[in-house]
């Protein structure tokens, strides 16, 4: 029984050396935080930021990648911590004071011969249920873009604009705005996407918005 307990450990210490065998540095920790701006989004007061949620993301040269199958993990000396990778390659991105300072790296699942760079997704989390009032969702794109143009300081004037909210549907489906003129119904396109833009005058009638089903996600987008 010993040595049957002592080859299942070898197992699984063999197991575990496959697992990490495609593993590579990418990024320091560092890298990742500062270049995405992260820390920048954190130090923002939360009550401005309520209506948003910012993820970095993995974006592979190759598009033939699958990032759903890419691993991510952090390495600070001998601890080892994933970070989970999500839909279309995100990653949240909470600022680890004790990383930056150890000067943690990250490893990616990647070979050597691939390539990789990453970037930021924003989306606004949706209230319960399939219908809200439209500032509670349309009023994120003027939070949006005030605290882009804080991230980026005095590189602001080169600032990306958030323009559409694009609900996405995991199956065709339509929006409605019901508002005191009438009601506006919007159908989503061969995407399932839905993308609407901000009208002043709706956000200051606030009327009901109703979704035939739920969106899985609104996110913020320039155009």
């Amino acid at each position: 029984m010993p040595k049957m307990k002592k080859l299942a450990l070898l197992s699984l210490l063999a197991l575990a050396a496959s697992a990490h065998a495609d593993e590579r540095e990418w990024h320091t920790y560092k890298e990742l935080v500062e270049g995405s701006r992260i820390d920048k989004f954190y130090a923002i007061p939360a009550a401005e930021r309520d209506k948003l949620q910012l993820y970095v993301k993995i974006v592979p040269k190759n598009k033939a990648i699958r990032r759903d199958q890419l691993t991510l993990t952090v390495q600070d000396g001998a601890e080892r911590q994933s970070l989970p990778i999500l839909a279309y390659g995100r990653f949240n991105l909470v600022p680890n004071q004790k990383w930056l300072t150890d000067g943690a790296k990250t490893l990616i699942s990647l070979p050597t011969s691939e390539k990789a760079g990453f970037g930021m997704d924003m989306v606004t989390p949706l209230p319960d249920g399939s219908q809200w009032r439209y500032t509670q969702v349309m009023s994120s794109v003027a939070q949006s873009n005030a605290v882009i143009k804080k991230m980026a300081g005095a590189l602001s004037l080169f600032a990306p604009t958030i323009k559409v909210v694009v609900f996405k549907f995991d199956k065709p489906a339509q929006l409605r705005i019901e508002g005191k003129d009438g009601v506006k119904t919007y159908a989503s396109d061969a995407k399932g996407y839905i993308k609407l833009s901000p009208d002043s005058g709706l956000l200051k009638e606030n009327p009901l918005m109703v979704a035939s089903e739920r969106p899985f996600e609104a996110e913020l987008e320039t155009e």
